[in-house]
């Protein structure tokens, strides 16, 4: 009995994915289509302002949710491992000490400039603590990571997962431009900016996405730092929010438990281990990078379709506020420190 139990849940959350994932699929396809004639956006940032626009007109409706979050989430992070198969040692090597410099930068005056924005704005500690989190780390993942570490509120989280958000999408759409005029011919350093400020690895690969492939590998890695050091930033955070009051080994062990290396940056470093090592054939690479594409536009569509544009206007005016003054600070942030490194 328990076991039919489990089959029919089983059945019933595969068929209640199948809408909203199908749909997801569909705006990747079309994307695909439209970027034969609009090759200078691409399929991913079609992918993604397709999906914006049909997900706050014609497709809202609650039936696809479930599948668009399974799309968003899980195919990503397949994308993202996948990737790792066509990045090897040598291209890690080309961000060097000076990118791994610009990364921590990056990240400690972000969450200064975030925290003391929020301060100034009549914030609360939580909100400007999950504020600067998420921007300086990797957008929703650390401010769900970091919330619990510091008792903050369910609505206090999803107010600033909301801002979060809305700034990654309007930076997404903008650092390539901005790299392009200031950077036209480095690489690595329109990368950096796009890798070392954005906030999502989806928002990260569809900026990058618009640059061109090479710049997705690269931007991820600057990412991926980001994302390795979630558990550094956890520990601060919940250290300067409970110091006094919790012994400092408790602090550790619960910053280590809500914090731990996501599943997919352990997958990519993997595969570009192997990668390294072995040197994959170019029909494993080459499949990988197929499957891996698809993913990351499907994913991508997905991101657009569960964007509500409702969510940000009920903030009110001093949230947005907030997010644009964060968001100024951090490339402003990013591009004195690319020309002081002389990244690229």
């Amino acid at each position: 009995m328990k076991r039919n139990m489990n089959l029919t849940k089983l059945k019933t959350g595969t068929l209640e994915i199948i809408p909203g994932l199908g749909i997801a699929f569909l705006v990747a396809v079309c994307s695909k289509f439209l970027a034969q004639w609009l090759p200078t956006l691409g399929a991913a940032t079609i992918a993604i302002l397709l999906g914006i626009l049909l997900g706050n007109t014609f497709l809202r409706n609650p039936i696809l949710e479930k599948g668009t979050k399974v799309a968003e989430g899980k195919l990503l992070e397949f994308s993202v491992v996948l990737l790792g198969t066509t990045v090897t040692f040598q291209t890690i090597a080309q961000i060097g000490l000076k990118g791994g410099l610009f990364v921590l930068l990056q990240m400690s005056l972000t969450i200064m400039g975030a925290y003391i924005i929020g301060k100034k704005m009549k914030f609360s500690d939580n909100m400007a603590l999950l504020m600067a989190g998420g921007n300086a780390v990797c957008g929703s993942s650390a401010v769900a990571s970091i919330a619990p570490a510091i008792n903050a509120k369910e609505e206090e989280k999803g107010q600033i997962i909301t801002l979060v958000n809305l700034l990654g999408t309007i930076l997404m759409l903008l650092l390539p431009l901005i790299g392009g005029i200031l950077y036209p011919s480095n690489l690595l350093a329109k990368s950096a900016l796009v890798g070392g400020t954005l906030q999502s690895v989806g928002q990260v690969v569809a900026s990058a996405s618009m640059i061109d492939s090479k710049a997705v590998e690269l931007a991820m890695l600057f990412k991926i730092m980001r994302i390795m050091l979630l558990v550094v930033v956890v520990f601060l955070f919940s250290q300067f929010k409970n110091r006094g009051t919790l012994p400092e080994s408790q602090i550790i062990e619960s910053a280590a438990n809500k914090s731990a290396l996501p599943w997919y940056v352990a997958g990519f470093l993997l595969a570009c281990i192997i990668n390294s090592v072995f040197h994959l054939p170019v029909q494993i690479s080459s499949t990988a990078h197929f499957f891996s594409s698809w993913f990351e536009i499907t994913a991508l569509a997905a991101i657009g379709l569960r964007l509500d544009f409702q969510k940000f206007f009920k903030e009110g005016k001093r949230f947005l506020y907030y997010g644009l003054s964060v968001g100024a600070v951090q490339v402003v942030l990013a591009l004195l420190l690319l020309s002081f490194l002389r990244i690229g």
